[in-house]
């Protein structure tokens, strides 16, 4: 049985870039353009992983990620931040909202891989 992500970005490429990386590892991925569409996107869906960006229109990561750790389905399924921000401040707001693992852009394919595979049982 495949696994699923939902990827999480308003950058069109990103999400391209990110969903084919995973697609390469055997997941199957639903893309959603920010955190409100990726939000609609989670109801009913069957989610091993989502991987998000935090800087988006009308929802940011960390508010999608809070949101979706308010879900049943969503408590213990790994959430990865994707941005190109850096500062501890931010990535200590990611852990108190849940978010399981933060890496920056530009994403090294392999190493996105590596931290899926820490992750997702």
């Amino acid at each position: 049985m495949s696994k699923t992500a939902l990827v999480v970005d308003d950058s069109t490429s990103m999400r391209q870039m990110v969903a084919f990386t995973l697609q390469s590892a055997g997941f199957e991925v639903v893309e959603g353009c920010d955190g409100k569409d990726a939000l609609a996107k989670s109801q009913g869906g069957n989610f091993n992983l989502v991987v998000t960006d935090l800087n988006m229109p009308n929802m940011d990561g960390i508010t999608l990620i809070k949101e979706l750790r308010t879900l049943p389905a969503f408590k213990f399924i790994p959430i990865l931040m994707l941005t190109t921000e850096s500062q501890d401040e931010k990535k200590q707001q990611g852990r108190a909202a849940g978010a399981t693992g933060w890496m920056t852009k530009p994403f090294n394919p392999e190493q996105l891989l590596q931290v899926v595979a820490k992750v997702v049982k």
